[in-house]
């Protein structure tokens, strides 16, 4: 009969409380904006760590029989993989599910089953191997989503959402890695009722200052608007630098200064076409316009709309290739050639681009354009 130390209450009590917790960030996230892909990714995860939590319960593991744990040892591995999902959902405002995603977490759902059900315990020779790529795969993945979470560092505006990211991937590869090792060195796999409390105080820890992050930064920063922010005309006025100042003046809590940077931004993007610059970086535009580069993200972010770098720019280049699709005299010209005098540095990232702005290809546009004129 089983026998309940103060430990285990203990333990049971936190994993009450981490599933509330699961829960609430759950309702959190769908509250407003349950048609987002961050928010279903988010969820999906949410559900997948109840699940973890639960089946990891030392009780749990040492009661119910190995055969009916196996589908929840799956879900768990492959939570590794929703992991990597979510933040490639929640740093990227442009991301969408791909085949390879779904194919990912049945595959490892497969393996970690047949592993269970068909290898473990078995005298096979490459039952170790085995083994050991299953309990590899939530490091791995791990890995992956911090290098998706790494890649963009530089190019993310929000400097809230900046912070969480490194928050989010440094934890998650930390608790990914010290568990897997406490699994390596446990019985079966499994979790000593004391590592098993510090898995879930560590979880918890974690589950709660990611909560109180996305009450604190609320839909505005952490996710992206419902529009998108109109791309620039790529010939500036009088008028559009007023109404860039104004929208400024609206969004930061502006001074001289910062209507000064905000119309040099501009005359440097849309008069000087800075933005055709091969290898324009947030850091190179910063030291050209010698300001710190946390004010740039600021200005670029909070008073006219960007939340990525890339974005800000690309809406320019894109501007200048909508014109040059759409005007006769260069109705012979190549979109290569386009692409490249936009300031794009090769055909592919110019492609997805206009694809992602426009819903037609580059080539589409011109035969569509030159059609009704």
């Amino acid at each position: 009969m089983l026998s309940f130390s103060p430990l285990m209450l203990i333990d049971a009590g936190l994993r009450g409380t981490l599933l509330a917790l699961l829960l609430l960030l759950s309702i959190i996230l769908l509250r407003d904006r349950p048609d987002l892909v961050v928010v279903k990714a988010g969820v999906a995860l949410c559900l997948g760590l109840c699940v973890q939590v639960f089946s990891s319960t030392p009780a749990f593991e040492e009661v119910v029989p190995a055969v009916w744990q196996v589908p929840l040892i799956a879900i768990s591995v492959a939570n590794g993989v929703l992991f990597w999902v979510f933040v490639q959902a929640l740093f990227d405002d442009d991301f969408r599910f791909r085949p390879i995603h779904g194919v990912s977490w049945c595959v490892v759902m497969a393996l970690t089953l047949f592993n269970c059900l068909v290898v473990a315990g078995s005298a096979s020779i490459f039952a170790p191997a085995m083994m050991g790529v299953q309990r590899g795969i939530p490091l791995l993945f791990a890995i992956l989503a911090a290098w998706a979470a790494a890649r963009s560092w530089r190019t993310d505006l929000v400097e809230q959402r900046r912070r969480l990211r490194a928050f989010i991937v440094v934890t998650g590869v930390a608790y990914t890695l010290i568990f897997m090792i406490a699994r390596l060195g446990g019985q079966h796999g499994r979790l000593t009722a004391t590592s098993a409390l510090a898995d879930v105080l560590m979880l918890l820890g974690i589950i709660a200052v990611i909560t109180y992050k996305i009450l604190m930064l609320g839909n505005l920063e952490l996710f992206p608007a419902l529009h998108k922010p109109p791309a620039p005309d790529t010939s500036v006025t009088d008028i559009d630098i007023m109404q860039v100042t104004r929208v400024s003046e609206k969004n930061l809590e502006t001074d001289a200064a910062d209507t000064h940077h905000l119309n040099a931004l501009q005359t440097l993007m849309q008069a000087e076409h800075l933005y055709r610059s091969e290898n324009l970086s947030l850091a190179s535009l910063a030291a050209r316009m010698q300001l710190p580069e946390y004010r740039l993200r600021r200005l670029i972010n909070q008073a006219l709309g960007y939340r990525n770098f890339n974005s800000y720019i690309n809406a320019f280049r894109l501007a200048e290739a909508r014109t040059a699709l759409t005007d006769p005299a260069r109705r012979e010209l190549p979109v290569l050639t386009i692409a490249l005098s936009s300031g794009f540095q090769s055909i592919g990232p110019f492609n997805r681009a206009f694809k992602a702005a426009t819903g037609l290809t580059p080539t589409e546009f011109r035969k569509q354009n030159m059609a009704e004129s």
